[in-house]
């Protein structure tokens, strides 16, 4: 990907099953080492941010908790008790270019809900 990004500009979108950082998910301290929230993955997630792309939603809004899947157990999605797995990575050229990016969390058609962004 880091090679990709110098020859043109980027957009990483999809689930990554991740939850990047402890605001990112309802439960971080029972779910550490949990498969999604594991030190690798997140590490892995930290070199895609170190190569030069941007996580686009935790970049406009540094402190906001809103998720984007919920187990079908335990009535999650009722109690939102979530994960924020769903990503727009993109490089900083498009920086300009972002009108919005938005959690449809009122959107149910499966565990994840729609996660959509706007560019010019």
């Amino acid at each position: 990907m880091a090679n990709l990004r110098l020859k043109k500009p980027v957009i990483i979108s999809g689930d990554f099953n991740v939850a990047h950082q402890p605001i990112d998910l309802a439960n971080p301290k029972t779910n550490e080492g949990n498969a999604g929230y594991t030190l690798e993955e997140r590490q892995f997630f930290d070199q895609l941010l170190s190569d030069g792309f941007i996580d686009i939603w935790r970049y406009l809004y540094p402190d906001k908790v809103q998720y984007s899947w919920w187990t079908y157990r335990f009535q999650a999605r009722s109690r939102n008790v979530g994960w924020r797995i769903d990503y727009f990575l993109l490089t900083p050229e498009l920086l300009s270019r972002v009108k919005s990016v938005t959690i449809l969390d009122q959107e149910v058609g499966s565990d994840h809900c729609p996660v959509e962004l706007i560019i010019n």
